[in-house]
């Protein structure tokens, strides 16, 4: 659900301001480190490993995922919303290895991994006009 919030959230900023490309970068960035203090604080108070209350990583990972779109169409916001998922669920080298990273980093940056795949396979789709 909160990788669709995430789209949902980037798809009015797109509308509104024209957010697009690089500007989801931006806005995973800005919200990288909360990320990472919130999901390490939760895993903390909560006693286990990757909470899966702490969504906040799977809103940067999605918004990384949509850096790569090509096309503002319907195609390519479905292609990175199921192509994040698929890379976050699978978790493909090295984002098995960095989910081990202590607290809130293992949390967040397995996602941003499975983001940036999706974002370049968007981006290698986009070449080649496949939507």
């Amino acid at each position: 659900m909160a990788s669709a919030a995430a789209l949902v959230l980037a798809y009015a900023l797109h509308r509104l301001v024209g957010l697009s490309g690089v500007g989801y970068l931006y806005l995973a960035a800005v919200f990288l480190l909360p990320a990472v203090w919130s999901a390490g604080r939760l895993e903390a108070s909560s006693g286990r490993k990757d909470p899966s209350i702490v969504v906040i990583d799977e809103v940067v990972g999605q918004w990384v995922a949509l850096a790569g779109v090509a096309s503002h169409n319907w195609l390519g916001w479905l292609g990175a919303f199921l192509l994040f998922r698929l890379l976050d669920i699978w978790k493909a080298p090295p984002a098995r290895q960095l989910e081990k990273l202590r607290g809130g980093w293992g949390i967040v940056v397995d996602d941003i991994i499975a983001g940036a795949y999706a974002a370049l396979a968007l981006h290698l789709a986009g070449r080649l006009n496949l939507y």
